[in-house]
């Protein structure tokens, strides 16, 4: 068989024509999954798809399933991909390049007229960001049976709109149900999100493993009232204990390095009023571990955590597993 490469310009040039949806000021992609710039990227990678001689299967959680046959068709798909759908402020190559990059390997195959001996499939998942709808990973993890298709379905984003109503919207609602599509092995693709290889000037990496996550939905319950004629030791704030909170999530993380992590990145104030102390505040939490011991260990830490502060304080405080 003769030397073959992509074409590197061509993959380049898709890249940057699915970044133009839902393209950001600061040169990033805001296209959150459901959303009417979702199905315009939809629409395109599908297109491209077609136009390289693929079939389209789409099912009932909205994975789609870009086929190029091979010479056996008992045989089940290699297949590669990643995702579409992206965070508020999230980047032109995550998950996209992943999809781009198998398809760039169809078409290079229909260049040289090569044809493989099982079927070829390019893969996207639905909200595998979970920006927009909770649980993460929500397309891929319905295909294997993490949880179940209704689950999925009745996720709700901040507005009450619910995964299969915004699926049905924008037309992306399959037949086939998801995890009825055999794979013989499936590849990502994907670039670094994290700044490691850059600051040690590495070009390319194999990953040795991902970080197990915990996702969290926590609230603390105070009471509002008014900032002026309140003294500082009659209030209850909840925002000043959820700070508290967020901070511990961020000291967790540090006590089990290298691969320890906290994030708080969604807040909620109520009544959110500049001259009104807090009563509630809705916060996320992300915690990461790649190894599952230690994990667990940093849940145990968080879960006392709030226990103590709960009874320090007085105020309420729930924790629901996202």
């Amino acid at each position: 068989m003769a030397h073959m490469e992509i074409n590197g310009t061509r993959l380049w040039d898709s890249l940057m024509e699915l970044a133009r949806i839902g393209g950001t000021p600061k040169g990033g992609v805001c296209r959150l999954a459901l959303t009417d710039l979702d199905k315009q990227g939809r629409d395109l990678v599908t297109g491209w798809a077609k136009e390289a001689g693929m079939s389209i299967t789409v099912d009932k959680i909205g994975n789609v399933f870009m086929r190029r046959p091979g010479k056996n068709a008992a045989l089940p798909p290699i297949a590669c991909g990643s995702h579409i759908d992206t965070q508020p402020t999230g980047g032109k190559f995550d998950g996209n390049y992943g999809v781009l990059a198998g398809l760039e390997v169809v078409r290079t195959l229909n260049d040289h007229g090569i044809q493989t001996e099982a079927p070829l499939e390019v893969i996207f998942w639905t909200n595998e960001e979970g920006s927009r709808f909770v649980p993460v990973m929500m397309g891929s993890g319905v295909f294997a049976g993490a949880f179940s298709l209704e689950h999925a379905y009745a996720a709700k984003d901040v507005d009450g709109k619910t995964v299969q109503e915004e699926l049905g919207r924008i037309g992306y609602i399959g037949a086939e149900e998801p995890g009825n599509h055999p794979l013989g092995a499936y590849f990502e693709a994907h670039i670094e999100q994290g700044p490691v290889l850059e600051d040690a000037e590495i070009t390319i990496g194999v990953v040795k493993g991902v970080l197990g996550l915990k996702w969290y939905d926590c609230t603390v319950h105070g009471m509002e009232a008014h900032a002026g004629p309140t003294p500082m030791a009659l209030r209850k704030d909840a925002l000043q204990v959820a700070t508290r909170i967020m901070q511990e999530t961020v000291a967790i993380a540090l006590r089990y390095p290298p691969h320890g992590r906290g994030t708080v990145g969604f807040v909620q104030v109520h009544p959110n009023s500049r001259n009104v102390i807090p009563g509630r505040v809705k916060f996320s939490i992300d915690l990461r571990n790649i190894d599952d011991q230690r994990l667990d260990t940093m849940d145990a830490e968080l879960r006392a955590f709030l226990k103590k502060t709960e009874e320090e304080s007085g105020l309420k405080i729930d924790l629901v597993v996202a």
